[in-house]
């Protein structure tokens, strides 16, 4: 069974940089993809980015485009969330999941995956302040 294990959270001023790291454990051999998730104090979990396991392909929502990058270190079984010029619409709870052996459903919020077969790490928190 695959396990995560997000970490990097933190308290970041306005404008600054902060690095989430998500450790990944188990077997990922069926594993189809994974991506970052975040969830704000009283707003619904949002999608930050997803890997596409099959090609690489790296997707991000349009509000993340050009601040955060996601990359993933195979042989560390590690990915990462680099997010720069953070604002306070950041502060978040930042997860990140893994989807093994579900079927592609189309284009969704949960990067073509039914929510339902997403396996999710603790969340790390991140608090920008002005």
């Amino acid at each position: 069974e695959v396990q995560l294990q997000a970490s990097g959270g933190g308290l970041v001023q306005v404008g600054g940089s902060l690095r989430l790291s998500c450790a990944v454990f188990g077997s990922t051999v069926d594993e189809v993809a994974i991506g970052w998730f975040r969830q704000a104090p009283g707003k619904e979990l949002e999608r930050v980015s997803c890997i596409s396991r099959s090609d690489g392909t790296i997707y991000y929502s349009d509000s993340m485009k050009g601040r955060f990058t996601t990359s993933n270190d195979n042989a560390k079984n590690t990915m990462y969330l680099q997010m720069m010029n953070l604002g306070p619409e950041d502060t978040a709870t930042y997860y990140c999941a893994a989807v093994v052996g579900a079927p592609w459903v189309g284009v969704n919020p949960y990067c073509g995956y039914d929510i339902k077969y997403w396996l999710w790490g603790k969340g790390t928190q991140v608090t920008v302040s002005s």
